[in-house]
């Protein structure tokens, strides 16, 4: 099999308008946000924690992989977008680990959770294959960057959905966190294309490279499925502030998902045959101008851009 990258094909251009991917160096200050921070929601609140205790080893995986393929881009353009993907994905890393501490000095110890997913990223998702499997070298840096961009499909549609979840401002949740979701949802929606355009470009020739993206989705989809609710259902159960044991509830989560608090089930569901067709780009995924509108808004990205700003006038 051919390892040299190949050209992107012409059923997946890029958009015409070219946007650059750039990090924001933003930062949140946790020490008024409750525990429960869409008031008395503890189920919504805690399905939407699980992104705390998924990015941090995720995203840092993301740049990991990123990293080693990186010699195989050939596009000076898409160099550039994946240099600012790593840049933006290292912060995201960052920021959702700076809650994970927040979570612990409220009491809610996540460690005992997030070491299952450090395994699954350093180990089981790592540089060589688990236990032993002889694939090539190539073969695996692929199908790692095909979990990537199927990773990626999910949450460019999570940053849409929460760019525009009045359900979540009509429940009046901390500002800060609000704030935090919906800046790292922007840039999700901002660099949505990067993940997908990487693999492509270096997922070797077709047929091969169709199905390994099939394969990638097959991996990730329940496998997050699974994550998230196990996720959900431990910060339920090991929250401190609740009066009893409380267990994840399918019935609790449709509720919160009536009230616009989460994405619904076919919103998620429906991003799956999206992906799959072989004409899809992931350009055709959310809204760019709603995003770049919010990250012109968002407190934390304008005190970034100011500090940057300041930084270049002394």
């Amino acid at each position: 099999m051919s390892t040299s990258p190949t050209p992107r094909p012409p059923h997946s251009p890029r958009p015409q308008e070219h946007h650059p991917i750039a990090p924001r160096r933003v930062s949140f200050d946790w020490r008024d946000t409750p525990l429960h921070w869409i008031p008395d929601e503890p189920t919504a609140t805690h399905v939407i924690n699980v992104l705390h205790l998924l990015l941090p080893a995720g995203e840092r995986w993301f740049v990991k992989v990123f990293k080693e393929a990186l010699p195989q881009v050939r596009d000076g353009e898409l160099l550039k977008d994946v240099k600012g993907f790593m840049g933006q994905e290292a912060t995201h890393s960052v920021q959702h680990a700076y809650v994970l501490d927040h979570l612990a000095r409220q009491g809610l110890d996540t460690a005992p959770y997030t070491r299952h997913v450090d395994f699954l990223f350093e180990y089981l998702l790592g540089d060589k294959p688990p236990f032993g499997v002889p694939l090539p070298e190539q073969e695996w840096l692929r199908f790692r960057l095909s979990v990537i961009a199927a990773i990626e499909q999910f949450t460019a549609v999570l940053g849409n959905w929460v760019l525009a979840a009045d359900g979540l401002d009509r429940a009046t949740p901390d500002p800060v966190m609000l704030d935090l979701l919906r800046w790292h949802g922007a840039e999700e929606v901002e660099h949505r294309a990067v993940a997908f355009d990487m693999y492509e470009h270096t997922g070797g020739e077709e047929p091969a490279r169709y199905l390994r993206r099939i394969l990638g989705m097959s991996v990730t989809a329940p496998v997050l499925l699974y994550l998230w609710g196990w996720g959900a259902a431990y910060l339920l159960r090991h929250d401190p502030q609740l009066a009893t044991r409380s267990r994840y509830s399918l019935r609790e989560h449709n509720h919160a998902v009536r009230k616009g608090l989460l994405p619904t089930w076919r919103e998620l569901g429906a991003a799956i045959p999206r992906y799959l067709r072989r004409s899809y780009h992931p350009s055709q995924e959310g809204s760019l101008r709603s995003a770049v509108a919010y990250l012109a808004t968002s407190p934390a990205a304008r005190a970034a851009a100011g500090a940057v700003g300041r930084a270049a006038l002394s």
